[in-house]
């Protein structure tokens, strides 16, 4: 190829026909000559190797990019595979100087120390509960002098009352606040179906019958309502602080009083080792459960939430008006009343988080940072369940 440019540029044009190349050439044009055709050779083999390695690092970042996207959507799908490497993301490290002045309001200092291997409070400070760090006899006394009474609310609507309500029910009586004076709020259209449980002295069962909804995410969007006006009734009256729960769900171990405070937010078992960016959280802008890119902290679970009556006022208020100026738009955010109690958390800061041990799904397999799960999820049936 160089040979053949170096042909061209020495033929020239007489009379409109090019001349041969000369058999003998000036010495000034020899010279030239073997310039032009060394760079011109020295100017093909940079360009091959150029763009080789353009090729190759171009068919390198493709490959990375199509294996970033699978296992993004094998994570969004929940791939075991994925949710073993999941594990090895770290959560992050509380720093010392915050660990010594993390406090509960039923055990007093805490000790986060004993569990290095997760983490165990958040920016605002606010203590994350995990096995080890409390007292939990410390807990109960303290809850014992404080002379609390403590609800439980639970919805079963639909053929979650005959699938989940009696085994729900039947585990709270061996594990929810043992020793303490509880109050149990069952929210259903059927009253007359509530199992009937034996219940311990100092524990009480109430039924509240609700309007049956057309569709399952009414049932979930309406929820918000329900409580904010049984908390501004007889429950709010009652009880000195509220924990709120699904149904579909058993208890396994003591879940007491280290998880009352102010306000309890629970970290969602399938979303605590995501990165912020990669959270489910509503991005709709026109939902007013919305959250920004770079806003969130954690991923919470409408599963478990809770705090004293007035807190839970404020929530409850809160996710009902957003949920209502979303229907009056003709929007529905992406879990419902779960996006909307994100936005809350966002904008109000709980007082206390709840470890995912507090609220596990099984599905996930083991992990070695869930020590003692306290309530698990029950196999989801929605095909059965939401006709």
């Amino acid at each position: 190829m160089a040979q053949e440019i170096e042909m061209k540029v020495l033929s020239f044009q007489t009379n409109g026909a090019p001349h041969k190349r000369p058999s003998s050439l000036h010495p000034r044009w020899q010279r030239e000559s073997v310039y032009l055709t060394v760079s011109l050779q020295r100017c093909s083999f940079s360009f091959f190797l150029k763009s080789s390695f353009y090729r190759t690092w171009k068919r390198i970042f493709c490959w990375l990019i199509l294996l970033a996207l699978g296992l993004l959507g094998l994570l969004q799908y929940g791939h075991p595979i994925v949710r073993h490497l999941e594990a090895l993301i770290p959560m992050g490290v509380c720093p010392s100087a915050r660990m010594a002045l993390l406090r509960d309001n039923f055990t007093g200092l805490l000790n986060p120390w004993a569990r290095p291997d997760v983490l165990t409070c958040t920016s605002w400070g606010a203590p994350i509960i995990w096995d080890g760090t409390f007292d939990p006899a410390a807990a109960q006394q303290k809850a014992l002098q404080q002379n609390l009474t403590i609800g439980l609310t639970v919805f079963a609507v639909g053929r979650y009352l005959e699938k989940y309500l009696a085994r729900f029910l039947e585990t709270a009586e061996r594990h929810f606040m043992l020793g303490q004076r509880v109050v149990y709020y069952v929210f259903t259209e059927r009253p007359a179906a509530v199992p009937r449980v034996a219940l311990a002295p100092g524990r009480r069962l109430r039924v509240v019958r609700v309007a049956r909804e057309r569709r399952w995410q009414d049932v979930s969007m309406q929820r918000m309502h329900t409580l904010h006006e049984a908390l501004g009734g007889q429950l709010g009256r009652e009880a000195h602080f509220v924990l709120c729960m699904d149904v579909d769900q058993h208890f396994r171990g003591a879940f007491g009083p280290e998880v009352l405070a102010e306000s309890v937010a629970q970290l969602h078992s399938w979303h605590y080792h995501w990165p912020r960016r990669l959270l489910p959280y509503e991005r709709d802008a026109r939902s007013a459960a919305a959250l920004v890119p770079g806003d969130g902290d954690f991923y919470y679970h409408a599963a478990v939430f809770g705090g004293s009556v007035a807190a839970l006022r404020g929530l409850t208020s809160h996710c009902a008006r957003g949920m209502q100026r979303d229907r009056e738009r003709g929007l529905e955010a992406r879990w419902h009343d779960e996006s909307h109690l994100n936005k809350f958390f966002w904008l109000h800061k709980p007082a206390k988080v709840l470890s995912p041990e507090f609220c596990w799904s099984p599905e996930i397999g083991r992990r070695a940072e869930i020590r003692r799960p306290r309530l698990l999820w029950a196999p989801k049936e929605y095909a059965v369940l939401r006709d």
